[in-house]
């Protein structure tokens, strides 16, 4: 049996009449062994709506939607889509009903073109002919909504955002009218999110509906119609988005007072910690992706590199902790010239890192809490004797660290991959900042990470900056920037364009140097 597609002449408001729930949630209950992670939720997303879901990370916004689309089955409660009630099964069965879901990670064959990856489906075996027919429709879908995207391209070469839009022309070919994104933004650029909430508000004007997964505040207004707040597990409020402001629901989220910007402590800082001189870097092909780097951090600062993503902040963080062979420079530590950096010798020099990448680089998500947090610690004589772990030691340590930092788990036993992405960065923290280093590296420090967690990473990073560390903060986020950073360098094209005072820059001169404009004018 062949998916059904949405042909131009018969999507939109048709496949919905007007008025009436497309969805309704009554009760839904799911438990996983030690955690509670929907408790009796009840929501409803109308026809034509854009719905907010809002939620701390771990707040059981993914696992509610993960139900509704056939891939846990709740141990109780009831779906209704259309006014009928419901039993989904399987993501196949979902897409039956008309429901659609992109995920944080996207479920795309990275080598196989645009088309190739649409006409897979569970009951076909795509030919030749197929995959026209589906460039053919891909188009008319793209051209419709207006996507920009390209049948025939091959998805490895496409940008994030590009996966992003081929995702949801998947869903549209195959039929779904109520679509859900599960934190769609995580690793879009300013660019890219502005095209996405155009197009989400035309797919709700055109008649469908959309449940909208998110933690962030600034995304909710000018594009939801209402939102649904969960914490812990439980529905806090719905409201109308109109009729509410980001403080009242980083409250309803949280459950405290948030605040929203946090104040730069002001530290007199101290000796340079970290000097790098002249550092440059060259790919395979030659090309610089680091060209003649030079600054340095100060204890008891923090020194920012502010940019868009892929002009040089990688290979940055590569080049101090020497995973990439420098072309020319030098890095010091603490008044030492170091030559053959490796993590180990960074780590021993009183470095730490918290990476961009928490799965891939910061930790083991097969691992259990302890190991974690072990990770960096377990030949120290305070936790291991005469090569033998101290399992006790060691455990009380884990607990210490966990109740610190806040980091909400059922136990150290527990494997990392089951925590939220908020708990494993605070996981992160506790071990690169419990050794007490003298030079933390956070790239991306808050990345995907909601409100109360980004106020706890701010709070930890001014806790260890007034202790007299020196912070090498790397972001995207230019608000991150101008928060934290007592100077930053704008970084374009693998250079230093200029080092500014993080008190006194003015964001729109900074913008235009992220731009690739050299004097910071248009």
């Amino acid at each position: 049996m062949e998916p059904s597609r949405v042909q131009p002449e018969t999507a939109g408001a048709a496949l919905h009449p007007e008025g009436g729930a497309a969805l309704r949630l009554t009760g839904i209950t799911k438990r996983f062994p030690g955690v509670l992670a929907n408790d009796a939720v009840s929501l409803d997303v109308r026809k034509g709506e854009i719905l907010g879901l809002l939620g701390e990370n771990g707040a059981g916004k993914s696992t509610l939607m993960n139900i509704v689309y056939g891939l846990y089955k709740p141990d109780g409660g009831e779906i209704e889509v259309n006014g009928s009630t419901v039993d989904i099964s399987s993501p196949q069965q979902a897409l039956e009903l008309g429901i659609g879901m992109v995920h944080q990670h996207f479920m795309l064959v990275p080598d196989m073109t645009v088309a190739e990856n649409i006409a897979l489906a569970p009951s076909l075996l795509p030919g030749l002919s197929r995959v026209k027919d589906v460039e053919r429709d891909v188009g008319e879908i793209s051209r419709r909504f207006r996507l920009d995207v390209d049948p025939g391209a091959v998805v490895e070469d496409l940008t994030v955002g590009a996966r992003q839009r081929v995702e949801i022309v998947k869903l549209l070919y195959r039929g779904a009218d109520l679509l859900i994104l599960d934190e769609p933004t995580a690793a879009l650029t300013p660019t890219e999110w502005h095209e996405l909430s155009r197009f989400l508000r035309s797919m709700a004007d055109d008649g469908r509906s959309i449940i909208f997964i998110t933690h962030k505040l600034d995304e909710l207004f000018g594009l939801v119609d209402r939102c649904t707040v969960l914490r812990d597990g439980r529905v806090v409020d719905t409201v109308n988005i109109a009729d509410t402001d980001k403080p009242s629901l980083a409250k309803m989220m949280v459950g405290r007072t948030v605040t929203l910007r946090v104040e730069r402590p002001i530290v007199e800082p101290g000796k340079p910690v970290l000097e790098v001189k002249g550092l440059s870097v060259a790919d395979e092909d030659g090309r610089r992706m680091l060209d003649d780097i030079a600054f340095q951090v100060r204890a008891g600062e923090v020194f920012g590199v502010a940019g868009v993503a892929g002009n040089g902040q990688d290979e940055l963080v590569q080049a101090l902790l020497g995973l990439v062979t420098t072309d020319s420079g030098e890095i010091w530590l603490h008044g030492e010239r170091i030559d053959d950096c490796s993590p180990q010798v960074f780590t021993a020099a009183g470095g730490a890192i918290v990476p961009e990448d928490r799965h891939h680089e910061g930790i083991a998500l097969e691992l259990s809490v302890l190991d974690n947090l072990l990770m960096k610690e377990y030949q120290s004589p305070r936790y291991s004797k005469r090569g033998v772990i101290d399992f006790n030691a060691s455990r009380k340590h884990a607990d210490e660290l966990i109740r610190h930092y806040q980091v909400r788990t059922a136990g150290v036993s527990l494997p990392a991959r089951q925590l939220s992405g908020g708990n494993q960065q605070k996981l992160v923290l506790a071990r690169e900042l419990s050794r007490d280093p003298r030079l933390v590296i956070a790239f991306q420090p808050t990345r995907g990470l909601d409100v109360g967690a980004i106020e706890f990473v701010y709070g930890q990073l001014n806790e260890r900056k007034k202790e007299g560390t020196a912070i090498l903060l790397i972001s995207y986020e230019l608000d991150e920037i101008f928060t934290m950073a007592d100077r930053f360098a704008v970084m374009v094209g693998g250079r230093f364009l200029e080092v500014l005072e993080g008190g006194q820059a003015d964001p729109e001169r900074v913008g235009l140097l992220m731009g690739g404009a050299e004097d910071g004018a248009p």
